[in-house]
């Protein structure tokens, strides 16, 4: 079966392997997109985001080729944001954003807050600037029963054995949910099988454990 690509709208024969240690059918040949860039496509045409009506969009750590197509669709209502890296258009510390609340439509953080030590605070601030009527999509990656982290860990090579990745303060469980809620948000869990039958998640190239799940958050209201 030939793959398709929901990043950058092509066909292929194959994707490729990606990863340290190399997963096959990961990575699209014609854009570089992995199975969780391409999910959240399949995810996004699921809802209003392609509605054409003008949004005010945040993108943490922006990825190129999402950014690319976040930037067509929001136009100047696109704002890309990071910590460290040149390229993103405001450098942002996601525990103290400088945005008034209810300033964005949709937030977009990805595999991000796994790197943040003050997550709760981070998960704040992204729900006091969403809108009531937005959403926003914060995906990690969640690799234990239990979310896991020691403050005490703190040398790279360290955090590498123990998370997996020297720059990663914590390891992430199925009580994830569980933080946005405390943090205000309203949370739905997606994965691929609600959204595409067994023959398109093969077509997608989403059978890899690694194409995670997908973190809906809304304003809690009240």
């Amino acid at each position: 079966m030939s793959r398709y690509c929901a990043v950058c709208d092509s066909t292929s024969d194959a994707f490729l392997e990606y990863g340290i240690k190399p997963r096959a059918d990961a990575r699209c040949p014609a854009c570089g997109s992995l199975e969780r860039h391409r999910l959240l496509l399949v995810f996004l045409r699921a809802t209003d985001f392609f509605d054409g009506k003008p949004k005010r969009f945040l993108h943490i750590a922006p990825e190129r080729s999402l950014g690319q197509i976040f930037a067509h669709v929001c136009g100047s209502g696109y704002l890309s944001a990071d910590l460290n890296d040149p390229t993103a258009m405001e450098k942002m510390d996601i525990t103290d954003i400088r945005h008034p609340d209810d300033s964005f439509d949709v937030i977009y953080c990805s595999h991000v807050l796994e790197h943040v030590p003050a997550d709760r605070k981070a998960m704040r601030e992204l729900c006091r600037v969403l809108r009531p009527s937005g959403f926003a999509i914060l995906n990690v990656p969640v690799l234990v029963k239990e979310t896991f982290e020691d403050p005490s860990i703190v040398d790279p090579a360290d955090r590498q054995r123990v998370y997996g990745h020297f720059d990663h303060v914590r390891n992430y469980g199925r009580d994830y949910k569980d933080r946005l809620t405390e943090s205000g948000f309203e949370v739905t869990e997606c994965h691929a099988h609600d959204l595409l039958s067994p023959e398109e998640i093969e077509r997608h190239g989403l059978r890899n454990r690694c194409c995670g799940e997908i973190y809906m958050g809304t304003k809690r209201q009240g």
